[in-house]
């Protein structure tokens, strides 16, 4: 039978050939999954932690022939209906011995098998019998990368101070403007990874001052973990993240939540342990972790330590002084004395567990959470009417209950949580393949105003699982292979006050997109999208400016065309616009955009520039950015103006890749950028990039 399928996959071939036997798996695509999986890019998303996520699948490819429903749900590409028929394909015909078997998958189309090839593979490498030492110094994965980043124009920051009236110097950055980044990691899926990164930001001073911890770099991360020793599931030491059940006590990782793909993100896979690799310096473990498999339980523990930046204060208690810790800041900023004496201030000790049963049948999964959390001092923030429900104190424990059944076409899942406080969250939802051409999915979630929940990251409409309830839905309509529509709608309520909303409040959110794609080589799609939330009313005087609302009302809209001119030759064109009504008041903005692209044999090279005009910082304008690998770039163009980049690689042997990149924004209204220590003096700011990777064993 095996056989059979195979014969009538490569006749069909020959009329209509899968891409993967040219497909050169070089890079991501990276655009086009931040173009559907985000409605529209914001600044206070976590994108590296999303280009991190896809990277690492990148790099270590899923085995399809042991793999499980989870792993494949952690891709956010296939439904529950399709991932349904590949393990039922797999259970009647055994395991697959080549991808283009993939076709042969009821509703795997090419456009789905197009989207994952680059994320999996059916050879397994990792031979066993060879010495440990013998197959870490034989790795393919493993790459040195170095970069380096500025702004050429001179911040306020880096000009010498002023003298203020009582005598003292005025701040200024401590160190050059430089951006350094250095990254090596050595790694072989589902086997051993290790590796370091190390990161200096514009501002800080390199340094090396091993009783301070800075070792000329201001960040250092790392990491040791090994896979799949017996039962021995996975140990790691060094820096880590979980992810388990719907993210409400271990949420690792990107959450997606609401964008164009409207079905797959609205759930979250029990992946387990991550290594943490990247250079945003908090929202990681620090320690040790391990999982252990008994028969169909996953057992897993973990113990950390790690030192947080915290404003430390001290309370006057009559005879005795008590230190507190007033802030956590999680900029990873340390360029000026008062950051730095930030640095490293508190310390934080984590203790936690999970247990994941899943049956033989792979269609139920039950888990348990716990996380116990210790801060060297009490947590004691400014007290304001809309935080009085925020954690304040020295420890806190939360614990969670979830499951997933799949059953067939429709995926239910949940999570239900409580904390010290006695702050109770709770997620349900359910993803259904309602027709081959047709989905559904529907979460509701209810995050208490006294959740705390520190490393939490589930399905919200703000950035933590604390004071909100809400219901979404999508839907997901493709009638044939060219066309597709997309909408959500979101509704939610914030029950208690929030920063700048001191009121209860609602609102609501909605998304459509229709795209056209008529072959290969053109992609079409126009998208719109509507947020309605509630602020404050700051021009009242008086005591009413505190709690008086309006409904504040953001209207988007994009039109989007992409053009591969042949093999080498590629454009873009967008145009995209946002109208803003708040308190009788009505503002715009807009934006233009042209790339041109060239993908060479051994040069790649990408090409914009954007005409943008907004009234006010609730039109500006965000629009992703190609940039060299492992950095991100989603520039908020506010104002009146002109922007352009170019990037430049290069590969100069099969160890050796190059990266150049210049880009610019040159402002119309204006000659200041910036405030306070960012301030420059003129309309014009340009930035360069370098990056330089080399490759071992290749």
């Amino acid at each position: 039978m095996k056989a059979g399928i195979l014969f009538l996959i490569c006749c069909g071939l020959i009329f209509q050939p899968l891409s993967a036997q040219t497909y050169r798996k070089g890079e991501i695509n990276l655009e086009n999954f931040v173009e559907e999986f985000f409605a529209m890019q914001r600044t206070d998303a976590d994108y590296e932690d999303l280009y991190e996520s896809l990277l690492q699948v990148f790099l270590n490819p899923i085995n399809l022939n042991k793999t499980s429903p989870e792993e494949l749900g952690s891709l956010y590409i296939l439904t529950p209906s399709q991932i349904h028929h590949f393990f039922e394909h797999q259970r009647k015909n055994g395991p697959l011995i080549s991808l283009y078997e993939l076709q042969a998958i009821p509703e795997f189309d090419l456009e789905t098998i197009y989207k994952i090839l680059p994320f999996v593979e059916l050879e397994d490498n990792g031979n066993r019998t060879v010495p440990f030492l013998t197959r870490v110094g034989k790795t393919k994965d493993a790459y040195l990368i170095m970069r380096q980043n500025r702004v050429w124009q001179t911040r306020k920051g880096y000009t010498p101070p002023d003298t203020l009236s009582n005598g003292n110097l005025s701040s200024r950055y401590i160190g050059d403007p430089n951006n350094l980044y250095l990254r090596f990691r050595m790694q072989h899926g589902k086997d051993f990874s290790f590796g370091f990164t190390l990161d200096k930001d514009p501002g800080e001073q390199f340094l090396w001052q091993p009783e301070t911890q800075r070792y000329g770099f201001n960040f250092f991360s790392y990491h040791f973990s090994i896979y799949n020793r017996g039962n021995l599931k996975s140990l790691s030491l060094g820096d880590f993240q979980w992810q388990f059940g719907q993210g409400l006590v271990y949420g690792a990782g990107f959450s997606v939540g609401k964008g164009a793909e409207t079905i797959t993100t609205t759930r979250r896979s029990s992946i387990g342990l991550r290594p943490y690799t990247a250079a945003m310096e908090y929202g990681f473990f620090r320690g040790v972790s391990s999982s252990y498999q008994f028969g169909p339980v996953l057992a897993s523990v973990f113990a950390s330590k790690a030192p947080r930046d915290g404003n430390i204060q001290v309370a006057d208690e009559g005879e005795s002084t008590q230190p507190f810790i007033s802030s956590l800041p999680t900029s990873g900023l340390h360029r000026t004395p008062t950051e730095l004496a930030y640095r490293r201030q508190a310390k934080e000790t984590n203790l936690g567990a999970n247990i994941h049963w899943m049956d033989k049948s792979r269609r139920l999964q039950i888990g348990v959470n716990t996380l116990w959390t210790q801060f060297s001092q009490p947590i004691q923030k400014k007290p304001q009417l809309y935080n009085q429900f925020e954690f304040a104190g020295k420890e806190n424990h939360v614990h969670s209950a979830y499951f997933s059944i799949n059953l067939q076409n429709h995926l239910i899942f949940g999570e239900t949580a409580i904390s010290q406080s006695g702050g109770k969250a709770a997620v349900i939802g359910m993803m259904s393949s309602l027709h081959p051409k047709l989905s559904l999915s529907i979460l509701w979630r209810n995050y208490g105003r006294d959740f705390h929940s520190f490393y939490g990251n589930s399905f919200s409409e703000g950035s933590r699982p604390i004071n909100e309830s809400g219901v979404y839905t999508g839907i997901h309509f493709k009638p044939s292979s060219k066309f597709s529509w997309s909408v959500y709608y979101d509704y939610f309520k914030f029950p208690w006050l929030k920063y700048w909303v001191y009121a209860p409040s609602q609102g609501h959110e909605w998304l459509t997109r229709v795209q056209y794609t008529p072959s290969k080589k053109v992609l079409l799609f126009v998208q719109l999208r509507e947020e309605s939330k509630a602020r404050n009313i700051s021009a009242l005087p008086g005591f009413q400016s505190t709690y008086q609302l309006s409904q504040g009302s953001k209207f988007n809209y994009v039109f989007n065309l992409d053009y591969g001119i042949d093999k080498i030759w590629s454009i873009k064109t967008r145009v995209m616009g946002s109208r803003f009504l708040f308190d009788g008041r009505t503002s715009r903005g807009f934006a233009i955009s042209q790339d041109i692209n060239a993908d060479l044999d051994r040069w790649r090279i990408s090409s914009r520039i954007v005409l943008f005009d907004t009234q006010d910082y609730d039109n500006r304008q965000f629009i992703y950015e190609r940039n060299v690998l492992w950095a991100f770039s989603i520039p908020a163009l506010q104002g009146q103006g002109m922007r352009y980049y170019l990037l430049a690689q290069y590969k100069i042997s099969p160890k050796f890749v190059i990266w150049a990149r210049w880009g610019s924004t040159v402002f119309t209204d204006r000659e200041t950028i910036g405030s306070g220590l960012q301030e420059i003096q003129g309309n014009t700011i340009t930035e360069t990039t370098f990056q330089l990777q080399y490759l071992f064993n290749r």
